[in-house]
């Protein structure tokens, strides 16, 4: 948490409530984002997002599984986040561990929807390789190595870069003896399907300071947030997720507006990060 003196508070509440923030922004406007992609050679694909000094990494694992029994057509994905002590002094010991689990609980929130997995953004059946015998399990691991900020749609940014970058091997399916025996499966070493990213969403925060809200907002300007409110949009408009935290309650009409609000950011992101994720992409297909 930055520490601010009430004359540094309102300096840069003032700033908001004229739409010019300290670093030039409008309150609407998000920082300028840079993507690395396959920054993580073991991984199935990983990315590297720079949102202003905010600097998080993503990558993805896909390992064979079974599926469960309440969801047999569909495979797993889960998601982990940790906080490096050195991106920021508070990660260090039980203010990291709490803030990593935070953090994931909203981005499972945000990108797989409810325990149903109804809204998901990252679509489970399509993780399925033979219903009720096997799946693939999908293991989102993610790290912060620096912090000013807005961390949640950084790290959803990340995400959403490192699927577009993954490969996962081709799988041809042997029929069992037996309903009850385990399927035999052959993972091809040289054919690889890419990932669909097409309805994997981007997430806007948008963070009530005084009686305004921005978007992307940095450490100075989360220490005078009431609330903040997290919804992930994917390129359709569909709302995927939503979570709020801070004490502050919100009215329903605001939570309403804040919606329309992300809807609209949300347009500008996506065309801004798939622009980057794929100069990533042809910069990697360039290296010798």
């Amino acid at each position: 948490m930055v520490g601010l003196s009430v004359g540094e508070k309102n300096f840069i509440k003032g700033g908001i409530a004229q739409d010019l923030r300290n670093d030039g922004r409008k309150r609407l406007t998000y920082r300028p984002i840079y993507v690395e992609t396959g920054v993580i050679p073991q991984a199935n694909g990983s990315a590297r997002v720079k949102l202003g000094a905010t600097d998080v990494i993503a990558s993805v694992k896909a390992e064979l599984g079974r599926p469960t029994a309440s969801h047999p057509d569909q495979g797993k994905v889960s998601i982990y986040v940790e906080c490096s002590p050195t991106a920021e002094p508070s990660f260090e010991g039980r203010g990291g561990e709490e803030l990593s689990a935070e953090l994931s609980t909203a981005l499972e929130l945000c990108l797989l929807g409810g325990k149903s997995g109804a809204g998901a953004g990252i679509d489970p059946s399509s993780l399925s390789i033979k219903e009720g015998k096997v799946c693939w399990d999908l293991y989102v691991d993610c790290l912060v190595i620096s912090s000013d900020g807005n961390l949640l749609d950084a790290l959803g940014a990340a995400i959403k870069a490192a699927l577009s970058n993954t490969g996962i091997p081709r799988v041809q399916v042997r029929e069992a003896a037996s309903s009850d025996e385990q399927a035999d499966v052959d993972v091809s070493d040289e054919e690889y399907l890419q990932f669909d990213t097409n309805g994997v969403p981007v997430i806007v925060t948008l963070t009530k300071a005084g009686r305004h809200y921005i978007v992307d907002a940095t450490s100075e300007e989360e220490s005078l947030m009431s609330s903040a409110v997290s919804i992930s949009v994917n390129r359709q408009g569909i709302i995927c997720g939503l979570t709020k935290r801070g004490g502050t309650g919100l009215d329903p009409s605001v939570i309403l507006d804040m919606i329309s609000v992300a809807k609209h950011v949300s347009e500008q992101l996506i065309n801004k990060l798939d622009s980057e994720i794929e100069a990533a992409e042809r910069a990697n297909e360039e290296e010798p």
